[in-house]
């Protein structure tokens, strides 16, 4: 723990930066590796810097968290989607670009968008000629379904995020290739594949995020013969310009050119190092002094840096030049369920949104470089989001003690109550936080004991209803970002009643308002995700109504990258650095 007095000159120092940061566009040539032509705080966050098409050398990932899977029908960690990018293509991808471009679906194995007929119901897409596997052999639109349908056998291909399977099984009950009964083990009734080039998804409904779905790396194409089940994550056949050649658990994996990538088809990807190595440390602290040395280029986790890197990258502006504080597409939030009293009464509810200090809270998460005081549940860069929406004032960033007090006499608890904050104990920020809100509470009588349970069983605690129930807990402390940029993607697994589920649940407030449901339903039904948002930004404000949530922060990274990287932008659809286009000054 650092002490107060270094904490609060942390703060200053980051609060001065914020006021005074600036940005500007990428540079013309960074090959001379002598100067990050264009660089300046923030600079990435605003546009690519170091822009080169120079090949050659070794980019050096480092994470202190290893991959959960190479496998695209079951990786789920953010960083592996980026890092999929260098060695898997879907039919449509996020473009490589800065700024809202970034957030935009463009074709990848697919020649165009997908062409939609039958009222919005069916989508039918083409490959481009010329995409191979790595060892040379065409990409057809079989592999393309086979590699979706994986993600229906669950039994043996659990992990990844399962929306295909709630759209496209229809009834059907496919349970995946491997107790298919068609003799192509192709028997995935909703996806047609006509000839080699065509592919056809007929959906039940419309669903206006469906083109989300084809760009996950669940979509990847995948080929039959050379599938091995649960062991395909050490060695993934490649479609990118990268392929794995070697895979440790726990330890990182190694990426060599893949000689069958055509760049003429791939608009996307730029493919310059030569090599692209992963290592997993456990020592963050050291990895920052690595990155800050130049021996490595890049933490590719994306959290950012150490505290004590912080300080240093502030106060010194050579090594400033190179960070940035993009948002992370994160929030961080305290939830309340309903199921636990007093917390079924909106007006106590309120007492604690209005009892809390969001300043302190920001700062609980490493203040004003942590992220900007969350004022609702949708965070910028989601369709539909409108980050000036706060109705309960919190960006003023002061606690209102007496709205606090008049919430509590109209629940009918004038003088408190007492509750549980449920926090993971293996988050330092998050624990922070409750403390913060533990303190704010008891100035307006709400006594607030702290469980911090372990967080490695987040899904079995706070993700069983019955168990917040059980344990008392009125405050979930959590964070949540997008599966995919859509209102949906964010919000309905939170809010969407049918989502609650026996474990593993995410919508800890157990709302269940047929209204906010319906306009789930409308959203889907719009023609395109530019028609959907205006429901999502609804949806955000009736939950905000119901006093379901207190936003600590629209979160932020502060992150450092080696100044011998090339192209170097955030990419708004993940909020990291796209390793799509990173090159590496040798």
């Amino acid at each position: 723990m650092i002490r107060r007095k270094q904490a609060v000159a942390i703060a200053a120092v980051a609060a001065a930066l914020s006021l005074t940061a600036t940005a500007c566009g990428g540079g013309k040539d960074g090959d001379n590796g002598k100067d990050n032509a264009g660089a300046a705080f923030n600079a990435a966050t605003k546009g690519m810097v170091n822009v080169s098409d120079k090949k050659g050398g070794e980019l050096k990932l480092w994470s202190p968290q290893d991959v959960d899977y190479l496998d695209p029908a079951r990786a789920y960690y953010g960083f592996v989607w980026n890092m999929q990018r260098l060695y898997i293509r879907q039919l449509l991808a996020y473009d490589s670009k800065p700024g809202a471009a970034g957030t935009k679906l463009v074709p990848d194995l697919a020649e165009a968008l997908p062409v939609l007929s039958n009222g919005g119901k069916t989508y039918t897409l083409k490959l481009k000629d010329g995409v191979k596997f790595e060892d040379g052999t065409p990409i057809t639109s079989k592999d393309i379904k086979y590699g979706i349908e994986r993600v229906f056998a669950q039994d043996v291909l659990s992990g990844g995020p399962t929306y295909l399977i709630d759209i496209l099984d229809q009834g059907q009950k496919y349970t995946g290739p491997y107790k298919d009964k068609d003799p192509n083990k192709l028997g995935l009734k909703s996806v047609q594949t006509p000839d080699d080039k065509t592919i056809v998804f007929n959906l039940a409904k419309p669903n206006s995020d469906f083109s989300y779905l084809l760009a996950m790396p669940s979509s990847s194409p995948v080929p039959a013969a050379k599938d091995t089940g649960a062991k395909y994550t050490n060695q993934p056949v490649a479609t990118g310009p990268y392929k794995v050649t070697s895979f440790t658990a726990g330890k990182g994996a190694t990426f060599e050119r893949n000689p069958n990538w055509d760049p003429k088809t791939d608009t996307i990807r730029k493919g310059l190092p030569d090599k692209v190595s992963f290592t997993v440390t456990t020592n963050p602290e050291d990895m920052d002094q690595r990155l800050l040395n130049g021996d490595i280029d890049l933490a590719v986790d994306g959290t950012g840096v150490q505290t004590a890197a912080r300080i240093k990258i502030l106060q010194d502006p050579k090594l400033k030049k190179n960070a940035d504080n993009p948002f992370t597409g994160y929030i961080r939030y305290f939830a309340f369920p309903q199921t636990v009293k007093p917390f079924d009464n909106i007006e106590c509810r309120k007492a604690v949104i209005y009892a809390a200090d969001p300043t302190s809270l920001q700062t609980g998460r490493g203040g004003p470089t942590s992220g900007d005081l969350g004022a609702n549940m949708l965070p910028p860069g989601i369709p539909g989001a409108d980050k000036s929406y706060d109705p309960y004032g919190l960006t003023g960033g002061k606690p209102q003690e007496a709205k606090a007090k008049e919430a509590l006499a109209k629940c009918g608890q004038p003088n408190g109550f007492k509750t549980t904050i449920a926090v993971r104990n293996n988050r330092a920020a998050e624990v922070k936080t409750a403390e913060s809100l533990q303190a704010a509470l008891k100035k307006v009588g709400i006594e607030a004991a702290i469980d911090q349970y372990d967080g490695k069983l987040s899904s079995s605690t706070i993700g069983s209803p019955e168990n917040v129930k059980k344990k008392g807990y009125g405050i979930i402390v959590m964070g949540w970002g997008a599966d995919y940029n859509s209102g949906s993607g964010f919000l309905q697994p939170l809010v969407d009643g049918s989502f609650i589920l026996p474990n593993g649940n995410n919508n800890y407030t157990m709302i269940n308002d047929p209204e906010i449901n319906g306009l789930f339903d409308k959203a889907a039904d719009a023609a395109t995700p530019e028609a959907a948002a205006p429901f999502y930004t609804d949806i955000n404000k009736k939950v905000m109504e119901k006093a379901l949530y207190l936003p600590i922060n629209f979160d932020k990274a502060f992150v450092y990258h080696n100044p011998r990287l090339t192209n170097v932008y955030f990419n708004d659809s993940m909020g990291k650095i796209d390793l799509a286009t990173v090159g590496v000054v040798k």
